[in-house]
């Protein structure tokens, strides 16, 4: 235990290794104002273009996503759409709510590589609703 006086230093070097708490620096520098959602849960955009996206090492495959023109600001993001043939139900100029996809710190998950955005509904419409024939996707 440190000394009867302690309680200064004490006090200075738990200040100090705050910095080193992820929460504490992302919380003091603001870091969620500089992603592309600027620290809203969800947002929206227009569908840009399809594309596929290759896995990381080992695995082999290719991730079905579309580039998205968030509304809000402008910027491009690109966003996983989950489910078998569900891109197939996405075309070019479509609005698309996107929201995170859940990775530890805002980041992607597993063998997706760089994809931290997912497609959950399209021109209002819930997406799995629309791959389970519930719902029709309304035309623009």
């Amino acid at each position: 235990m440190p000394g009867e006086y302690a309680g200064r230093r004490l006090k200075k070097v738990r200040k100090h290794f705050r910095w080193k708490k992820v929460t504490w620096l992302q919380k003091r520098k603001k870091l969620w104002l500089k992603s592309p959602l600027h620290g809203a849960p969800q947002a929206r955009g227009i569908v840009i273009s399809k594309r596929t996206v290759e896995q990381k090492q080992p695995s082999s495959g290719l991730i079905k996503a579309v580039r998205v023109q968030l509304i809000k600001n402008n910027i491009q993001v690109t966003a996983f759409v989950p489910g078998t043939h569900a891109v197939e139900n996405i075309n070019e100029h479509d609005e698309v709510l996107i929201d995170g996809v859940g990775g530890s710190q805002g980041g992607s998950i597993g063998s997706m590589s760089a994809l931290k955005y997912k497609v959950i509904a399209v021109n209002g419409v819930n997406l799995k609703q629309i791959m389970k024939g519930k719902k029709q996707k309304p035309t623009r």
